[in-house]
């Protein structure tokens, strides 16, 4: 037999065909030996032209092209078309070119081949088996001579597709005997094994989305202390907004002093250290960092402009925060009943893409008021800033500095430097120098009319009007209940409950961008409800210590493991402890408090955005071309704008003058709801004025009541408990360490 032609090869196979016994499994092909001429795309631009396109059901084929590379074979070399048998003997294999096999999943997605021993598939027959030393494609039986029938129950799971190969003479060769082919359906629901001709079909992960490039840092690698280290710090100065900028838009909002800013901020740094590895040990276990969210932001300027706390002048401060500890308390106790008693994974089912995307979105959109109105108080500052902010994320994104991209990974933290050294040249030449006017206590100058006017400016602009540095003492270790005993009522209570609904919404998504993104399957509904369930319990711990937010998983890290493509949990870790090493330190929260305002509004401008993109890039999940989606999803933002706007408009009974920006927030309590309960008025007024709760309700609604089908909808695709139990790198990632995996044993809700 002469080597390298294909239409030669089914012609033997079709000599041979009259010659087998019946019953036999192998024809008796004579091996292939390619001669040193060889074109090896020739046999590949065959399979092209004739469509060759076999499937074979049950076990995943792998490619083995780069592991045994084709050589000019002089007899002694490896050779590519003589397999091995099912007892690892020596047997012909059919003529084709060695290429990827691909795993058909259900709802037509694709999985990357089994490869590696130990990860097992759902619907495999031998989900231990992986590639082994011999250059073996498939190993579908292990018996010898014995046709592969697939079971009636099988048939319905997964269906068979035949063998038949149509070679360019038209002639076939019977490699597999023929077998009943079922007719595959619309939904593609044949989960077979398809060795496809074509190379660059991309790989793609659980669900049908497509699988992200590789990671530096996997989910569970340990690169060693040093990049820990590194890493660490990276996640977090990437999501300083998050942590530091939420303090120095409520303290001052509360009446609070500059040494209240700093403390402020010392705890959520603090808390944010506890809940991060709290949430890595006992959670979801992805690599997610637990702080503050901006959620909380809308209903806490809503609580302290209430009438009780408007006019308000003694002991303002710690008066507003009991009430905030308060009700953060209740709404998280809610949200950890939510989780743990397994009533979440019910909610999931209702919980979809379209849901997530209009209520993220509408947290950033809540804050256009304050935003540039408040930004603009030093145009000076606020405008190099945002322009700083969006040509290093966006127009420098792809400069590499000794490898690292740390334009778009540090674009916040490097702005933020950047301006702020800018701002004190500025304050140190005396360009906010007034004649008359005190430069160290700027609130003094409104006694003078010379200087009321340039008040205003001095304030918002100079960079050594905090007094926070001095104030501050060089050690302090924030602890449970420093403001006092909360205070609970029921109008913040009910208010702050929804909004841990809102919240939970937010990290389902987040959970699910999250796993797919580090490269493993979607977590099961009970890991999700542990999750859920421990998120609260960190929110509690949050409104102990008085952080004036609840504790969530914060969207905004998935941009920062996509970006720097480290994904580890370990690093993580250690950057929660530096942090909290870093909490204790009173000086680096006085030194965080006297960044001007105007300068930490125009950064909120950028973070407010990007935070609205990230809840509309959920929607790639769904068909965004739908009607029945961009409905949903345009209604839902245009309400949650405008109905807020609506209950806006009643101005509240006070003569105390408030910012432009603070009006709408206090205007609410004040709102066209009367139900005869003072209480109950509040609590219907506030949570209608607030864009996010709107936006979630509304989608909420339709989502679930509009007819759409799962496709159309994008439904979240969880994993199941099989699942957890047959692959063991999935069971890795997301189970319980050991001691306490078993003393949860009874929760059945949050295993998996």
């Amino acid at each position: 037999m002469e080597g390298g032609s294909s239409s030669k090869t089914l012609e033997k196979v079709d000599m041979q065909k009259g010659r087998q016994k019946p019953g036999s499994w192998h024809p008796n092909v004579e091996p292939f030996f390619p001669r040193t001429d060889h074109n090896p795309r020739e046999l590949k631009s065959w399979a092209k032209r004739t469509g060759f396109n076999p499937h074979f059901s049950g076990e995943a084929a792998t490619s083995v092209s780069e592991r045994y590379p084709i050589e000019k074979n002089d007899g002694a070399g490896l050779d590519l078309e003589r397999g091995l048998d099912w007892r690892g003997e020596s047997s012909p294999k059919i003529e084709i070119y060695p290429i990827l096999g691909r795993t058909r999943e259900n709802r037509g997605s694709e999985t990357e081949p089994v490869s590696v021993p130990g990860n097992g598939r759902k619907h495999g027959s031998d989900a231990g088996n992986g590639l082994r030393n011999e250059p073996a494609i498939v190993e579908p039986q292990k018996r010898r001579n014995e046709p592969i029938v697939a079971s009636k129950e099988d048939d319905k799971k997964d269906g068979y597709n035949g063998n038949d190969i149509a070679g360019g003479s038209g002639q076939e060769a019977p490699a597999i005997p023929p077998i009943a082919k079922p007719k595959e359906d619309d939904n593609k629901t044949n989960r077979g094994v398809e060795i496809d001709v074509s190379p660059e079909i991309p790989e793609t992960c659980s669900g049908g989305w497509l699988r992200p490039s590789g990671m530096k840092c996997g989910l569970r690698e340990n690169p060693g202390p040093v990049p820990l280290m590194y890493y660490g710090l990276q996640h977090y100065l990437s999501l300083a907004a998050s942590l530091i900028f939420i303090p120095l838009v409520m303290v001052p909002a509360m009446g609070g002093t500059d040494k209240d800013t700093a403390t402020v901020i010392s705890t959520m740094l603090l808390v944010s250290g506890i809940t991060t590895i709290l949430h890595s040990y006992f959670g979801t276990r992805l690599p997610l960092i637990q702080g503050g969210s901006f959620v909380y932001l809308a209903p806490a300027l809503v609580i302290m402009n209430s009438p009780d706390y408007r006019n308000l002048t003694e002991h303002k401060f710690r008066q507003i925060m009991k009430e905030l500890q308060g009700a953060i308390i209740v709404g998280s106790i809610f949200q950890s009943f939510l989780g743990y008693t397994g009533l979440m994974s019910l909610l999931l089912r209702l919980i979809n893409p379209i849901v997530v995307a209009p209520t993220i979105a509408a947290v950033g959109l809540a804050f256009f008021s304050y935003g540039f109105p408040q930004a603009g108080s030093c145009v000076e500052i606020s405008i190099p800033q945002i322009l700083l902010v969006i040509i290093f994320s966006l127009y420098l994104q792809g400069v590499s500095i000794f490898g690292h991209r740390i334009f778009r990974v540090y674009a916040v933290p490097l702005s933020v430097a950047i301006i702020w050294a800018y701002a004190f040249f500025m304050t140190a030449g005396g360009a906010y120098n007034y004649k008359g006017c005190g430069t160290n206590i700027p609130s003094s100058n409104i006694l003078s009319d010379e200087c009321r006017k340039h008040a205003f400016t001095m304030k918002h602009c100079r960079t050594d009007v905090s007094s926070a540095w001095i104030n501050s003492a060089w050690v302090r270790v924030p602890y449970p209940l420093q403001w006092g005993i909360p205070t609970f009522h029921l109008r913040t209570s009910i208010i702050m409950i929804i909004v841990s609904i809102v919240t939970t919404v937010d990290s389902v998504g987040t959970y699910h961008a999250a796993s797919l993104l580090v490269n493993s399957r979607p977590p099961t509904p009970g890991i999700v409800s542990r999750g859920i369930g421990l998120e609260g319990i960190c929110s509690i711990l949050a409104g102990l210590w008085g952080t004036g937010s609840g504790s969530t998983t914060l969207t905004e890290n998935l941009h920062t493991i996509d970006i720097t493509k480290v994904a580890s949990r370990k690093a993580v870790e250690l950057g929660a402890v530096l942090l909290i090493l870093i909490s204790f330190i009173g000086k680096v929260g006085a030194l965080l408090a006297s960044i001007p305002q105007a300068l930490a509004a125009s950064v909120l401008c950028f973070v407010w955005a990007l935070i609205v993109a990230l809840g509309l890039s959920t929607l790639q999940y769904v068909q965004a071309a739908s009607f029945r989606n961009i409905t949903i999803v345009g209604v839902s933002l245009f309400l949650s704008l405008s109905i807020p706007a609506y209950f806006q408009q009643y101005q509240p009974d006070s003569s105390f003058i408030l910012p432009s920006y603070f009006v709408p927030y206090a205007a609410a309590s004040d709102g066209p709801v009367h139900t005869g309960s003072r209480e109950l008025d509040f609590a219907i007024n506030g949570l209608l004025s607030l864009n996010m709760v709107v936006a979630f309700l509304v989608a909420f609604i339709l989502d679930n009541t509009v007819p759409g089908n799962q496709k159309e909808r994008g439904v979240y695709m969880w994993s199941s408990a099989e699942d957890l139990a047959n692959d063991s790198s999935l069971l890795a990632d997301y189970s319980l360490p050991r001691k306490v995996g078993q003393f949860f044993a009874w929760a059945k809700c949050v295993r998996a």
